[in-house]
């Protein structure tokens, strides 16, 4: 990814990127130390959207209609990724207890192994982010993305 040199802050709702563009930037940053970290744990036979789909709340156990919604791509796309994924023996689709119609994500052996590496890497990115911030600035960082998202739930 190519680094951009942003305006001084002070300059940002003038002239700069907005708020959103930021943290789509860092969240960006995050996803591909994550990934990186994936593929050089071995992982050479996923791309960044297989490694998107273990994100928060997990991919075992969702129908993949609602992995769609939560990573905002449309139903096909995430079929094509679960059926690679079944091929490559990490994931499997069963029947739906509750509705024979739709089908469930359980992860294998393999997938829960990567899902471990992910969460290592998601860690990682995290401490790495801490140390460029100093503790204090993190924690503030941390405490108000929860407080956001709190406030957007909420509504």
């Amino acid at each position: 990814m190519s680094r951009t040199k942003f305006p001084p802050l002070g300059d940002a709702t003038e002239h700069g990127p907005r708020i959103g563009a930021l943290l789509r930037l860092a969240w960006q940053r995050i996803r591909e130390r994550i990934y990186s970290g994936v593929r050089n744990d071995g992982y050479g036979d996923l791309n960044p959207a297989h490694v998107a789909l273990f994100r928060y709340e997990g991919l075992d156990g969702q129908r993949p209609t609602q992995l769609a919604e939560s990573v905002q791509i449309t139903k096909q796309s995430v079929n094509d990724l679960i059926r690679h994924l079944e091929r490559c023996g990490y994931a499997e689709c069963r029947p739906d207890p509750n509705d024979k119609r739709a089908r469930l994500v359980r992860l294998t052996a393999m997938g829960r192994r990567l899902e471990a590496a992910i969460q290592k890497h998601a860690r990682a990115a995290e401490k790495e982010l801490e140390r460029e911030l100093g503790p204090v600035r993190f924690r503030e960082l941390f405490t108000t993305l929860k407080k956001m998202n709190r406030l957007a739930t909420d509504r």
